[in-house]
């Protein structure tokens, strides 16, 4: 039983964080509710980033998860700008890194993200060199584009990922030359296969975006600080007056090993080792979003999901199991991109080499479709672009682990509702 005597300390200042400690005082939690953050803004989304805020299209105050005088009015102890170095679980407590103050805790909620893959190549240390993972990243980023694409000047993504996809799509609309080098054959090839991958490589050639595939970075060319080119490893050089580094992310995980938790191999996302109710090795400890690896029965293995729905979702549940309710974290992963004129959604998991064909419902050619990753008769993931509300019907068909006659999972005369019985 949960008592008001108790403390419960959230670690990190994301959207998961954010909402569990929503979720502790919805729940009635009367106890005290600390929530740390290393950055100095209130907890934001991060998805406006790369997509709305980018663009300009949405205000900086819209990022944000509550207003700022929400945690005041729900009695949370919000610490901005400060970070935790060490977790003693013997002693219960968190220390800050700043002054050394020490905090205990009945409960302890570790939710510190991942940080952004730095290339390690010469030139990284100019000024034109950049990342995308914080606001002030984005606010940054955002001036960038705004002046190249006044100056008709080039930007040089190295990744064609989500990230480096999104960016690409921002920096056309500014009207700046945009080069992508990515090492895989197409955009997404890890996430998506071949067969959509060029989907999107096509969607961004035809926006002016030129791609270089099969290649990688060798270094950043620079004159007096600044971004002149960069050279990639078939001995090419390209013109670049910025660079966004968008290799992938890695999971914040070193407060937790120094701590002695269990952290996952590389193989399953290398992140925080977490049960169904998201506790940790320690009983005492939980983590969620996109630092914790958590047991997936649907598809018999462990993941570490990036996107917004796992924070969103991941960060309550969390609350939840650590106010001792009878917690199963068993989300299908989805997340969403919009790139030009083309909006998706994405719900399942379907890595590479775990499929044996993609079906495809509707047109391709026109960007209005499903498609559909499948192993054996079974759908593991689905991709609506350009359809709308099918989300739910496609994340039943990947629980229901039914077999599907694959024609009629490509016929859009037949309701997917009836493919999942």
């Amino acid at each position: 039983m949960v008592d008001a005597d108790q403390t419960f300390v959230i670690v990190g200042g994301g959207l998961a964080g954010a909402k569990a400690a929503e979720t502790l005082r919805a729940e009635g939690f009367t106890g005290r509710v600390i929530l740390i953050s290393d950055e100095r803004d209130h907890p934001y989304e991060r998805p406006p980033l790369s997509k709305g805020y980018l663009l300009g299209k949405e205000e900086r105050d819209s990022v944000f998860v509550h207003e700022p005088a929400w945690y005041a009015q729900n009695d949370i102890e919000l610490h901005l700008g400060q970070f935790v170095d060490r977790v003693d679980r013997s002693a219960k407590t968190v220390r800050f890194g700043d002054d050394g103050t020490l905090v205990r805790y009945d409960k302890l909620l570790l939710v510190t993200g991942a940080e952004p893959r730095r290339l390690d190549i010469p030139g990284t240390g100019l000024a034109g060199v950049h990342h995308l993972r914080r606001l002030a990243h984005a606010e940054r980023l955002k001036g960038v584009l705004t002046a190249l694409g006044r100056d008709n000047g080039h930007l040089v993504i190295a990744g064609a990922g989500w990230i480096g996809l999104e960016v690409a799509a921002a920096a056309r609309e500014y009207g700046a030359e945009v080069t992508v080098i990515e090492h895989g054959p197409t955009p997404l090839h890890g996430v998506l296969g071949p067969e959509l991958g060029g989907v999107f490589a096509e969607l961004h050639r035809e926006h002016g975006v030129r791609f270089h595939f099969g290649r990688e970075l060798t270094e950043i060319v620079g004159q007096d600080g600044m971004v002149l080119a960069v050279r990639t490893d078939d001995g090419e050089e390209h013109p670049a007056h910025d660079v966004l580094a968008a290799i992938g992310a890695a999971p914040r995980v070193g407060l937790a090993e120094a701590a002695g938790l269990e952290i996952a191999d590389r193989a399953h996302g290398g992140g925080i080792v977490v049960d169904e109710r998201l506790r940790t090795s320690d009983p005492d400890i939980y983590a969620a979003g996109d630092v914790a690896s958590f047991p997936f029965d649907l598809f018999g293995t462990s993941v570490r999901v990036e996107h917004w729905a796992n924070a969103l979702n991941g960060g309550p549940a969390a609350a939840r199991s650590m106010l001792g309710q009878d917690v199963t974290y068993d989300r299908v992963p989805y997340f969403f991109t919009d790139q030009y004129d083309l909006g998706m959604e994405y719900s399942g998991w379907a890595p590479a080499g775990s499929y044996d064909q993609v079906v495809i419902r509707g047109d391709a050619g026109k960007r209005e479709f499903i498609a559909f990753w499948v192993k054996e008769g079974r759908v593991l993931a689905g991709m609506n672009v350009n359809v709308w509300d099918v989300t739910e019907q496609i994340q039943k068909l990947i629980r229901s682990k039914a077999q599907v006659d694959t024609e009629a999972l490509a016929d859009p005369h037949v309701p997917l509702d009836s493919l999942a019985s």
